[in-house]
């Protein structure tokens, strides 16, 4: 049974997967969909709530995102978000206009009067705030709740309606009592019931996938990384040895990885998995390539093709198991559109198609959190499930340049080098992703009083809460001095260690 549900309306704020996020927190199940979600659907939904998401434009532009008031109709308790809340005003015949001065960052309210959705909190409290236009008249039947310097209405209720709006973003840190306001909407106001788990979540998936798949093969692609190895885990649980599970070793994973995935997979976890060693075909096939988007569209062809000859050796294959997560459900109807590519992402997107295959999708409902608590459920060790991002074409994407057997050596020894030290410091969970890079530049050294003239190695670490924006992480010094001494003294090839001090924007997390 699908538990109680508060569904998002997304106007395209940058935090709105954020919102959804911080309503699971509270173990309240949250789902995500466009601003023009039709209203009958909404109806079939029967939601506990609703929360109308922030955005980046105007209520009058032309462009602007604009739901039907037929929403504000249903009795369903609403909570308005920044643009979501100036909406609300333009659709109730309130007045939006321009701000004299845009309120953007850090600001201050001042909540005054007695509200629910306020209840415990601060009179005067830091909030989050974004946008540049202000209400100066609330809606028939609302009252002002809160106001700050720059805005004379920051919240505003009504009670009758059961609809609240706030002009600052509850789901960032940055709020002080922004889980307060959210706890207050959801189980004061909204009524909502804590019964979102994964426990729940885990037996209702089993039972669907083993409904789904029937007595019919399934194949899965493992890559290594917990999405994947988390939705094979459901899978192998649901239909058990009609389950094969597919890892490709393509030559440019961290050190000793393809071992250890095989291992944790087949002897660990009791699945059936058939390891495929194709390093010197991807080798091949990344000759040359220096641009890196040629190299990740190279190594996600080639996987494709290879991920195909091997699924033909499998009889009466019907079902692809796919480590799709929420995230990229939520992207995919965003109501942005399509935006400029700054990397192509490695998929296995084009073959259910191709082949003839249904998906399976086990983990499309999770936020990355969420498959990594159960991922722990299923068995897989924690040092596992909390390991750091890695891309998709591996180390091809930090290997800047050709890409060969000799280079994807130097980079994993000294990348390897990076993770034990931080690990020996206590630092691996402070750090969000850490990791070597290796340049395209050779230096000129002095080791055992001759000259070299060897490789430069990047090292990055990064700390962010979700990989959109990030910030470069302060590493000790002395960390920083034993990384990079025991990098140039054990790695053949490196004469020179750098440290990474770019921050996201304008950088990306990963060089290409």
């Amino acid at each position: 049974m699908q538990p109680q549900t508060v569904l998002v309306l997304d106007f395209g704020s940058q935090y709105t997967q954020l919102i959804a996020r911080r309503i699971r927190e509270q173990k309240v199940y949250s789902v995500v969909h466009p601003f023009d979600f039709p209203v009958d659907t909404i109806r079939e939904l029967a939601p506990k709530a609703i929360i109308l998401s922030g955005g980046p434009q105007s209520v009058y532009a032309e462009t602007a995102p604009i739901c039907s008031r037929e929403v504000f109709e249903l009795g369903v308790p609403i909570l308005a978000i920044c643009y979501g809340m100036q909406l609300t005003a333009y659709l109730l015949d309130g007045k939006v206009e321009p701000a004299a001065e845009r309120e953007y960052g850090r600001a201050e309210i001042d909540v005054v009067a007695d509200s629910p959705l306020f209840a415990d909190t601060p009179p005067r409290q830091q909030v989050w705030a974004s946008h540049g236009d202000r209400i100066v008249e609330g809606p028939p039947g609302f009252r002002p709740i809160a106001k700050s310097d720059n805005a004379p209405i920051a919240g505003f209720e009504n009670r009758r309606r059961n609809c609240y709006g706030i002009l600052f973003h509850p789901e960032v840190t940055h709020t002080e009592a922004g889980s307060e306001i959210l706890r207050n909407f959801l189980f004061h106001i909204a009524g909502c019931t804590p019964t979102w788990d994964l426990g729940d979540y885990r037996k209702r998936k089993v039972d669907e996938i083993r409904a789904t798949a029937g007595d019919k093969h399934v194949i899965a692609a493992v890559s290594g990384g917990v999405d994947s190895s988390v939705a094979a885990l459901l899978v192998s649980e649901a239909v058990g040895d009609q389950l094969t599970a597919i890892f490709v070793d393509n030559g440019v994973l961290r050190k000793n990885e393809a071992m250890q995935v095989v291992s944790r997979l087949s002897e660990g976890l009791g699945m059936q998995v058939v390891a495929v060693d194709a390093r010197q075909r991807f080798y091949d096939k990344l000759a040359g390539a220096v641009d890196p988007e040629v190299k990740r569209k190279r190594i996600g062809n080639e996987f494709i093709a290879l991920f195909e000859e091997e699924a033909k050796k499998i009889a009466g294959v019907e079902f692809l198991v796919q480590g799709t997560l929420y995230p990229d459900v939520i992207e995919s109807v965003s109501i942005k559109g399509p935006s400029s590519v700054i990397k192509t992402h490695h998929n296995v997107g084009g073959l259910p198609e191709k082949m003839g295959l249904r998906l399976i999708e086990p983990v499309r409902e999770l936020f990355k959190d969420e498959v990594r608590r159960l991922g722990i459920e299923l068995g897989l060790e924690e040092e596992f499930v909390w390991r750091h991002p890695f891309p998709g074409p591996g180390l091809a994407v930090r290997i800047l340049g050709e890409v060969n057997a000799e280079r994807v050596e130097i980079l994993q020894n000294a990348d390897e080098i990076v993770i034990e030290e931080i690990r020996r410091a206590g630092l691996y969970r402070d750090i969000s992703q850490a990791f070597a890079v290796l340049l395209p530049v050779q230096s000129v050294g002095v080791m055992g009083d001759e000259r070299t003239y060897e490789n430069v190695v990047a090292v990055r670490a990064v700390s962010t809460t979700d990989f959109m924006t990030a910030d470069w992480y302060r590493m000790p010094h002395e960390v920083l001095d034993v990384i990079a001494r025991r990098i140039v003294n054990e790695v053949r090839g490196i004469n020179r260690v750098v440290y990474d001090v770019s921050s996201k924007p304008p950088s990306t997390i990963e060089w290409e």
